[in-house]
């Protein structure tokens, strides 16, 4: 007798209910069982596809990352239009509001993951250093325009932005912060850099 649903896509399906965990109740709940048990499917549907748990986040962790990256190609595009703070405030929100913050806690909380990402990421914290390229590679487009100044420190603006973005957001169970709130990250961390009306 079959068990669960039939999963049309199963490993999105389970790195979605993952993600639904991970944003509901912290890394310290996701499980195997809780993964499984949120996308409404048999255990061994996880087992099937991937080696073991720590092989499933660590694809769960490159999933997101490439979600990253394709996010750096839109905010680059959107380069010379709109504000530099208002692209900024937007991607920051963009990063931070998804699971990005619960995925940094996951990561470190887990020694075999970091090994496992390790073996393809050697520095730096999987999905916090490719949200510093994308706003790195945002600045540069915009410095590029001259909406931001020649002589700005980019490799130092891009952590400092990640870095308030991320701890605006990272208590998981108080309110979210609020759109002026990011804003205000944003302009006192570009302050003399952006040379736009």
């Amino acid at each position: 007798m079959p068990t669960g649903v039939a999963l049309r896509d199963a490993r999105q399906q389970l790195f979605d209910a993952a993600e639904r965990v991970l944003l509901r109740d912290g890394p310290n709940a996701l499980t195997s069982r809780a993964v499984t048990t949120e996308a409404g499917c048999a255990k061994g549907v996880l087992h099937r596809h991937f080696t073991d748990f720590d092989a499933f986040l660590a694809e769960l962790v490159e999933d997101r990352i490439a979600r990253v990256e394709a996010q750096q190609a839109a905010l680059c595009a959107a380069a010379g239009t709109g504000t530099v703070t208002g692209n900024l405030a937007d991607a920051l929100t963009g990063v931070f509001e998804t699971v990005a913050v619960a995925i940094v806690a996951l990561i470190t909380s887990r020694d075999e993951l970091r090994a496992k990402l390790r073996a393809t990421r050697p520095t730096g914290v999987p999905l916090a250093t490719e949200a510093v390229h994308m706003i790195a590679a945002y600045l540069a487009a915009e410095r590029d325009l001259g909406r931001i100044a020649a002589d700005a420190d980019i490799d130092t603006l891009a952590p400092m932005l990640i870095g308030g973005g991320h701890l605006l957001f990272a208590d998981r169970t108080g309110p979210r912060p609020d759109a002026d709130a990011v804003r205000r990250v944003v302009t006192t961390t570009m302050a003399g850099a952006v040379r736009e009306p």
